[in-house]
């Protein structure tokens, strides 16, 4: 029976297969045929299996509907509604119409992963020779195989997917719902009621606003109410200030906001910098202590002593400081030099010469180098060659020709050398595919250890199962075709070492498993 879980679409009675009158049930994933009499599926058929229906023609006089699969096998339905012909053919049609829907859906999804793997098979000879070697030759299923490799899968998906660029609408949505109930949008309004909610912000930010205004600004260079073109001379034509003044209200109001904005960041940042110099706390005791002497001098009798310096006094020399440090620039200044110490050395010699040795030694002065040379000339005018005179006897000359001879103490490194000149270019490439196949059965098997759940308890014993296959078919026919060229190399010895490896440690994995169940 069908799952309780699975959604039927159709139900179509009186149909036959087989010369059998049973039902017919269209489902979520699948469509399959009961037997009137029992309440087990007979027939089931999933919709990823099959590849195309076929429809009897209207001139014949049974009313069918043939599936074919992919793997070759067909299966066809009658339909013998009792009405007549009319009604087994709309039952047909409604059969035919509700697979045409579903069909395209689940071969969608089977031809994507298959064009997947076949674009990843033509990408990477490597991959494709792995799959002829392991699955083609039946040593692994397609999808214990494609199982390792879900991550190129995963990749592969991604660079499909294309990311939509841009914000989403749910999102403008809800920001501009938002916006329209907060305090940025009702504050820029002309016309400000008492019933508005934000009023009370708005007049705030108002009241802020002028006491700005109202405040003078302490330093001229930053003064933009200051700045203003003035005629020159008299030779020169008189500019007029530009009184004009807008007439759009909310560009005003916007640009109000704008200086508002700005003025807190600054009183802000201003707010901050007190708490970050309070390392410079006793200084500031010590200008404060400075204040109320000044203060306690200028009260004392009503009078102001004679050499007391005010602040008033000091201003104009900070002022002009504070100017010098904006107009001067340090890359224009002049350059000053820097103030060096000259070296001054007591004992001139001690600096002309190298480090007194330890000990005693003997130095060859420049007479002795020039007789030396003079004699080794004369040695060498005067030699004359004596080849047949040669002092080497023959079962030396024997011996050293033998260890310079392939073969030889003094030629062990031609014999590897040559061996890519020995082995043909189609074993070296069979070699290279059976040690790739092997290390990617190898890395599964030692990928199960350590064997913590049941999953991988089976799955380490299939492993060993498919080590032993491979080794049966790849490996001895591999090892007698070697065996006919005659090398004095072990080519598969390393493999056959790998192999024993793993089957020592199944061997004592599986030792320590019995032992634990006794």
């Amino acid at each position: 029976m069908s799952k309780s879980s699975e959604e039927v679409l159709l139900v179509i009675k009186h149909v036959r297969y087989k010369k059998t009158e049973g039902t017919l049930y269209m489902m979520g994933e699948r469509m399959a045929w009961m037997l009137e009499s029992k309440n087990v599926f007979s027939v089931s058929h999933l919709y990823a299996d099959i590849k195309v229906q076929k429809i009897s023609p209207d001139s014949k006089d049974k009313v069918q509907l043939q599936v074919v699969m992919h793997d070759g096998g067909a299966s066809t339905f009658q339909f013998a509604n009792p009405k007549g012909r009319t009604a087994q053919q709309e039952d047909r049609e409604s059969v035919k119409e509700l697979l045409q829907q579903l069909l395209p859906q689940f071969r969608r999804k089977v031809s994507s992963e298959l064009e997947v793997k076949n674009k990843l098979l033509q990408e990477d000879p490597e991959l494709f020779q792995l799959y002829k070697d392991l699955v083609v030759s039946q040593v692994i299923t397609a999808e214990e195989f494609w199982a390792s490799k879900a991550h190129k899968f995963g990749s592969s998906n991604k660079n499909d997917v294309k990311q939509n660029i841009g914000v989403s609408p749910a999102f403008l949505s809800e920001f501009w719902t938002r916006f329209f109930q907060s305090h940025y949008f009702h504050r820029d309004r002309v016309a400000i009621t008492n019933k508005d909610i934000f009023s009370e912000c708005a007049k705030h930010d108002e009241e802020e606003i002028k006491q700005e205004i109202s405040q003078k600004v302490t330093n001229p260079l930053v003064d933009l109410t200051e700045i203003k073109d003035a005629a020159v001379d008299e030779d020169y034509r008189g500019i007029t200030e530009d009184n004009r003044v807008s007439t759009n209200i909310m560009n005003q109001s916007l640009i109000r906001r704008f200086n508002h904005h700005s003025t807190m960041v600054l009183r802000t940042c201003q707010s901050e910098l007190p708490a970050k110099s309070s390392e410079n706390g006793m200084a500031n005791e010590v200008e404060i202590a400075k204040g109320s002497i000044l203060k306690e001098s200028v009260t004392e009798n009503g009078r102001i002593p004679k050499r007391t310096i005010g602040v008033s006094e000091k201003e104009p020399v900070l002022k002009k400081t504070h100017y010098q440090s904006v107009v001067e620039l340090e890359d224009l200044g002049r350059e000053r030099a820097v103030p060096a110490v000259s070296l001054r050395l007591d004992r001139m010699e001690r600096y002309l010469h190298g480090p007194t040795p330890a000990s005693a030694s003997r130095y060859t002065s420049t007479e002795d180098a020039m007789a030396a040379l003079h004699n080794i000339t004369e040695q060498i005018s005067s030699w004359r060659d004596s080849l047949t005179a040669v002092s080497v006897s023959a079962h030396h000359s024997l011996g050293v020709l033998g260890e310079l001879s392939p073969g030889g103490a003094l030629m062990h490194g031609t014999t590897q050398q040559q061996l890519q000149h020995m082995v043909s270019k189609e074993m070296q490439k069979e070699l290279k595919h059976n040690y790739s196949a092997l290390c990617e059965l190898l890395r599964h098997f030692w990928s199960c250890f350590p064997t913590t759940t049941k999953f991988l308890e089976d799955k380490v014993v299939k492993m060993r199962t498919t080590l032993e296959r491979f080794q049966s078919a790849k490996l001895f026919p591999l090892k007698e075709q070697l065996s006919h060229h005659h090398l004095s190399v072990d080519l598969i010895g390393h493999m056959e070492e790998m192999l024993s490896g793993a089957f020592n440690k199944f061997d004592q994995w599986q030792a320590r498993r019995m032992s634990r169940k006794t």
